[in-house]
């Protein structure tokens, strides 16, 4: 006991709460960090762990340095989470989430319930559907990932694998969507599985279902589901002029951008309309709701901030690339129009349609509900195909409208000509 009183305060008030902490003397915690929102029921903090930031949330049964001492600034960790070592900042992790030892988990990041990484995994602007598994060794910034029913039958990414998610030119409009926000949030998709030793150049979107053998980059989306991918070695090494800020595939970088920026709203709606009433039942409930809908807002920022960027390199790429009219057009009106694309983006989602289709959704959900009595992943997972198809529908038309809004401000780049806003 003699110990505790050479604490700092803030160590003293978790030890009174009931917090394990093996070895006091070795944490440290910021005059900032609330621990009213620190809970004493099943918590345990090992050694040489740092809790930082005002905001910082953690749940009951929540395990901290396991393996290695970790830090954690300003995140909301939910029940029975763990970080077994690393660095984690302005993150949020749902019930069982979990990460191996080396994690850097850095801002931006929801992992939802039982998605995990093992160890030295980095994560930024990661959005991660419940049962998602990460191998070791991984970089996988910048993503979205869905797909699978359980901790039987999850998707996977492979160890060693890399999202490519900064070009030569310095751009980082390279979000990529493996799955859909639309599909994915009802917990019946098949996995999708990234073989290890593998990458993807975003930005990329990929169907449910697809299996992507070990060691393949992939360059190119894959809208179809259940296929296999198989990548080709070069035999030789292949050389072409690089003219930098060129931008051929500009259509494609924008769409695809445009897309991650209409799941991104779609999962936000989810959240308040559907996932809300799940967390005010939990302690700390509103706390992690927050910092869920904060990182959206911060996703949703960070692809607009990285678009504008993007966008004031259009005067110098056009002294480059004269020659085809409609990509030259294309790229003055994406210069001249990325104001508007944020406030598209940014406007309070009113639709009559889409609202109509989110009640007739929520009325079927609310009797499903109540007869099912359970948590979220259980009702979710319960739901009759019919009631799943109606939240698909909804959930798919603010992606088209809010697609569909953004392109007729690019009307040059005739975006989505030949392609799908979702993965219908």
């Amino acid at each position: 006991m003699n110990h505790l009183f050479e604490c700092s305060e803030k160590v003293k008030q978790l030890i009174s709460k009931g917090v394990t902490i093996p070895n006091p003397l070795s944490i440290d915690i910021g005059e900032e960090v609330n621990t009213d929102q620190i809970s004493g029921n099943g918590v345990k903090i090992y050694t040489g762990c740092r809790i930082y930031g005002k905001k910082t949330v953690i749940s009951a049964g929540a395990q901290l340095g396991y393996e290695g001492s970790v830090t954690i600034d300003d995140c909301q960790l939910g029940p029975n989470v763990e970080l077994k070592g690393g660095y984690f900042k302005k993150s949020v992790f749902l019930e069982k989430a979990n990460m191996g030892l080396g994690a850097q988990v850095r801002e931006g990041c929801i992992l939802e319930e039982e998605a995990s990484g093992a160890h030295c995994v980095g994560l930024k602007q990661t959005i991660l559907f419940p049962f998602v598994t990460l191998g070791s060794l991984i970089n996988f910034c910048d993503c979205f990932m869905a797909g699978g029913t359980s901790r039987k039958n999850h998707s996977e990414v492979g160890s060693s694998y890399i999202h490519f998610n900064f070009t030569p030119d310095g751009d980082k409009t390279t979000a990529s969507l493996f799955g859909d926000v639309a599909r994915g949030v009802m917990l019946n998709q098949p996995p999708i599985f990234l073989g290890g030793q593998g990458g993807a150049v975003g930005p990329l979107r990929i169907g449910y279902g697809n299996v992507v053998a070990a060691g393949t980059i992939i360059r190119k989306d894959i809208l179809k589901d259940n296929v296999m991918v198989f990548g080709k070695f070069p035999r030789k090494n292949t050389e072409i002029e690089f003219v930098p800020n060129s931008y051929p595939a500009l259509s494609r970088i924008i769409e695809n951008n445009i897309i991650y920026l209409a799941n991104l709203k779609a999962l936000e709606q989810w959240y308040i309309h559907v996932r809300r009433p799940y967390f005010i039942g939990e302690k700390y409930g509103e706390l992690l709701f927050s910092g869920v809908i904060n990182n959206l807002l911060s996703a949703k920022s960070e692809r607009i901030n990285r678009l504008k960027v993007m966008s004031e390199k259009m005067p110098e790429s056009l002294k480059r690339s004269a020659k085809d009219e409609r990509l030259t057009s294309g790229k003055k009106e994406f210069y001249e129009n990325i104001s508007l694309l944020s406030e598209i983006v940014d406007e309070e989602f009113e639709d009559n349609e889409i609202e109509e289709y989110r009640e007739r959704f929520l009325e079927s959900f609310s009797i499903h509900k109540k007869n099912t009595k359970a948590d979220y992943i259980e009702t979710v997972q319960a739901m009759h195909s019919n009631i799943s198809k109606q939240g698909i529908i909804w959930l798919n038309k603010i992606i088209d409208k809010l697609c569909s809004q953004m392109a007729g401000v690019l009307p040059s780049l005739d975006l989505f000509k030949n392609r799908q806003f979702t993965g219908r």
